[in-house]
């Protein structure tokens, strides 16, 4: 579906890299010099889009220093962050994620 027409899905741990809640399908792919969830999700545009913001550990170096920028170890969102999709469990379960979803566009 369209960014900001479904909902935000549930992590299942509180450390888990949220799941992107709608197609990437027809996304540019991310390059050194592109990536485009960052025309939403990036810090000066983020609330023109009412999306949310990238994580503050994304302004981090490999020390845990402040960036003024994002991180370039950051910039391959679907190195960690994966699309959400709506298909069938292979197993049957239970489980419940701990953590609730935030409210789109805010941090």
């Amino acid at each position: 579906k369209r960014p900001g027409t479904q909902s935000v899905v549930a992590r299942t741990f509180s450390t888990q890299p949220p799941v992107i809640p709608h197609a990437v399908e027809n996304f540019d792919e991310i390059t050194l010099e592109e990536n485009q969830c960052l025309s939403c999700h990036g810090p000066d545009v983020y609330k023109k889009k009412s999306a949310p913001l990238i994580g503050k550990s994304h302004f981090l170096d490999r020390d845990g220093k402040k960036l003024a920028s994002t991180s370039p170890a950051r910039h391959n969102c679907v190195q960690c962050h994966v699309p959400q999709v709506d298909a069938p469990p292979l197993v049957d379960n239970a489980f419940k994620g701990d953590v609730a979803p935030t409210k789109v566009g805010k941090k």
